[in-house]
């Protein structure tokens, strides 16, 4: 008996061994494959970092310059005061975050009936309310184009914040997710107690939601900050661009001289705030997402 486990014990501990070192094997290539597709993924920002430090004969260089010497930091400064982007940027939050409020208001107590109140047909309208994510915006681009117009809403704000106080398909879906979680004990608790149902929402529903309400807001002050159709549309006064508009003039200001490195580094300075949001409340995103897909 000693002698036929002293014969396995090798083997055994071989086949541990091999099992080991495949593992290892396979993570490192599978480390290596997700680094390459990150960096593949990476390189246009990396171009537009490298670029808006050029100057005009390293951005035309063959083979390409990826780390130019000297570095010109006077990229930043001197297009910046080509256009007004201070101001830019002002009107952009200013929207944005209206818009924001809006949606976290409006989607969040379509979610919570649609999650928490039992009534007739809402399982028919909430499938109603996701079809509305089919329909592409440029569909409904010249129709709500016409209502601003005789509403008299054109050359304001009015039309990129209104329609974020009606509800969102995306963010009802997220928010109705996170609300089916919550167990239906405490709100029954509540009732129990006297409380309504706002009375239910705002002090029991809500505070649990933070996660997903942050997620809300947060995705749709970048949509806001990133949208360039519907700034396009509505507004004609230079005075009230946003930045992605104030980059579209500038890119028209400096497309005849070809003045790469000025666009890249007006670019890098429009996108570095939703950069670092994403950084700063990458957590946040990642919980909010995820308990929202606990139950379906």
């Amino acid at each position: 008996m000693a002698e036929i486990s002293g014969a396995i014990r090798p083997a055994v501990a071989e086949r541990t061994r091999h099992l080991r070192t495949s593992e290892i094997v396979w993570r490192v290539a599978l480390y290596v494959v997700l680094i390459g597709l990150s960096l593949s993924f990476l390189m246009p920002l990396l171009w537009m970092l490298s670029t808006s430090v050029k100057d005009t004969a390293q951005t035309y260089h063959v083979p390409p310059i990826w780390i130019p010497t000297p570095m010109r930091f006077q990229n930043y400064p001197e297009a910046l005061v080509a256009q007004p982007f201070g101001l830019f940027f002002l009107n952009t939050i200013k929207y944005a975050a209206l818009s924001a409020i809006g949606a976290i208001l409006s989607c969040s107590l379509a979610a919570y009936g649609f999650s928490r109140i039992r009534w007739y047909g809402r399982d028919v309208l909430f499938f109603l309310c996701l079809c509305t994510m089919m329909i592409p915006f440029q569909v409904r681009m010249i129709p709500l184009y016409l209502i601003f117009r005789d509403l008299h809403w054109l050359n304001s704000y009015k039309p990129l914040i209104v329609p974020a106080f009606f509800g969102g398909a995306y963010y009802i879906f997220l928010l109705r997710q996170f609300f089916m979680s919550v167990p239906l004990e405490l709100s029954e608790a509540a009732r129990i107690d006297g409380a309504g149902e706002l009375r239910i929402f705002w002090g029991i529903i809500l505070p649990l939601a933070k996660p997903a309400i942050a997620v809300v807001g947060l995705f749709q002050m970048i949509d806001a900050w990133n949208d360039f159709l519907g700034p396009l549309i509505y507004l004609n006064q230079p005075d009230l661009f946003p930045v992605s508009l104030g980059l579209q003039r500038f890119l028209g200001q400096f497309v005849e001289k070809l003045a790469w490195p000025y666009l890249m580094a007006a670019s890098t300075v429009v996108i570095l705030p939703v950069i670092v949001v994403f950084f700063l409340a990458q957590r946040t995103f990642i919980e909010g997402i995820a308990i929202s897909g606990i139950k379906g």
